[in-house]
């Protein structure tokens, strides 16, 4: 079922309450039903608390509408898609309606956390029949074409996050590239194996050359005609840590390192599907860091795309090393602009937590802008220093540099600091060091895959190349 309905006859009203309205908005209710509600939300002790929900009861006892809290928020123009998402999950079944108008972009944020909030992951499920949602009537204003191609690409990143390492290694994220392609009429290419040897593509092929399914850089690619904005996705499909190998505790999670794969062909999908005039150009490194006798081995010096040699410290730090390549290719037809993204370092998580993607860039304008979108759509992120002192961390005695520095401190930056070696250095760039995973239940967002910095960066291409299909 549709999350999101034109609206019917039947729809039950659903009123929004901040915090700040929790003695007054009953006020703004029908006559009839005033008192009714007043009192039984004094009974209930409803304070327009984030995602909590208040039933009122018809005379006759059935659900006569519902009120939905926002938590603290100023005017109702300031509404994000947060604060809607929780909806979903706390309703009771039945179809609803705003009670009251919003701002067509406050209606269209509405819509799309309404759309968020009933995202279900139900591959693997044989037992009984999901509950039925409630769905919500589309709001007044709200800009369904655009909620419809966010909620969309948040799909298709979060099933590809969710799906397990066994069916969705490298061919299969490649396949799912593929598929994006074909929908948009867009040029589709990989790059499988040892013939990543013979496209200079060599240190994405000591990463992957260990595992059962090979390794493979997969391309999309649409346009002839204006910016040239290249997109670059770490997807590494299972991380082992290699002969560095993780603990089974590290290890829960890694079907999840393909995240900035995932977050980077969402973010081509909107592109492609808002028709955004840029030459777009896709590529990620599909590869499983495994362990086997042809495992690439901690000591080993790497060539690369670009030139460099890489001392490996640790072949636990692996996805800046195939992303080294990808972005020396990207950064060869001089791109206006590259974005990566990529579930990189543990170090963004301790200095961030999960839901800050740490944020990195060559220009400090373009960040603030980058920053400024993601607080206008609810998709925030962090900035971090590329901290020039740092650089030393990277020498080596035996190659260029290293792939891991030894003193374990500021491991994002040196992250950071480590792909800006392979970006040509008057390119602009973005990095986006991202968790992809909510590991805690909330309402609206299990636990699970999570879609970060992708509506953010949507939002800076719109506004910076404009035209489309808005």
């Amino acid at each position: 079922m549709t999350p999101l309905i034109d609206a019917a006859e039947d729809c039950r009203p659903l009123w929004l309450v901040r915090e700040q309205d929790a003695d007054r908005w009953t006020e703004r209710l029908p006559g009839e039903w005033r008192a009714r509600a007043e009192r039984w939300a004094r009974a209930q002790g409803f304070r327009g608390e984030r995602s909590r929900v208040l039933s009122l009861p018809a005379a006759d006892g059935s659900l006569a509408g519902a009120a939905l809290g926002l938590g603290k928020l100023g005017a109702l123009a300031e509404l994000l898609p947060t604060h809607l998402q929780g909806g979903p999950d706390r309703l009771p079944a039945g179809r609803y309606a705003l009670a009251e108008p919003l701002p067509p972009a406050a209606a269209t944020h509405a819509a799309l956390g309404w759309a968020l909030g009933s995202y279900r992951f139900e591959r693997y499920r044989r037992g009984a029949a999901p509950a039925t949602p409630p769905v919500l009537a589309w709001p007044p204003g709200a800009d369904r074409a655009q909620v419809g191609r966010l909620a969309a690409a948040d799909a298709l990143a979060r099933d590809l996050v969710n799906t397990p390492a066994q069916d969705l290694g490298p061919p299969e994220l490649a396949a799912a590239i593929a598929a994006v392609a074909h929908r948009y009429g867009a040029e589709f290419r990989e790059v499988v194996g040892e013939a990543l040897l013979a496209e200079r593509l060599p240190a994405i092929h000591a990463v992957g050359r260990a595992a059962s399914r090979p390794p493979r850089l997969a391309e999309l690619r649409h346009g002839t005609s204006g910016p040239r904005v290249t997109l670059v996705g770490k997807g590494v499909c299972f991380d082992t840590g290699g002969l560095d190998l993780k603990p089974s505790s590290g290890m829960a999670l890694m079907k999840k390192d393909m995240g900035g794969a995932a977050a980077a062909l969402a973010l081509a999908q909107l592109v492609l599907d808002a028709r955004l005039p840029v030459q777009l150009r896709l590529l990620v490194p599909a590869v499983e860091n495994s362990v086997g006798s042809d495992a690439f081995r901690p000591g080993d010096v790497l060539a690369t795309r670009a030139g460099l040699t890489v001392e490996v410290t640790n072949t636990d730090a692996e996805g800046r090393l195939v992303l080294a390549d990808a972005l020396a290719l990207a950064g060869e037809q001089r791109p206006d602009l590259v974005i990566d993204l990529a579930t990189l370092t543990g170090a963004a998580r301790v200095a961030l937590g999960p839901e800050l993607p740490a944020l990195y860039g060559s220009d400090e304008a373009l960040v603030a802008e980058l920053l400024a979108h993601g607080r206008a759509v609810g998709d925030p992120l962090w900035p971090m220093p590329l901290w020039s002192g740092y650089e030393d961390e990277l020498a080596s005695k035996i190659a260029d540099l290293v792939n891991a520095p030894s003193s374990g401190f500021a491991g994002s930056i040196a992250a950071g600091l480590f792909l800006r070696r392979f970006v040509p250095e008057s390119t602009p760039w973005l990095h986006v060091d991202l968790y992809a995973w909510n590991g805690k239940e909330r309402p609206g967002r299990p636990v699970g895959a999570e879609m970060q910095a992708v509506r953010a960066l949507y939002a800076l291409l719109r506004a910076r190349y404009g035209g489309g299909a808005g």
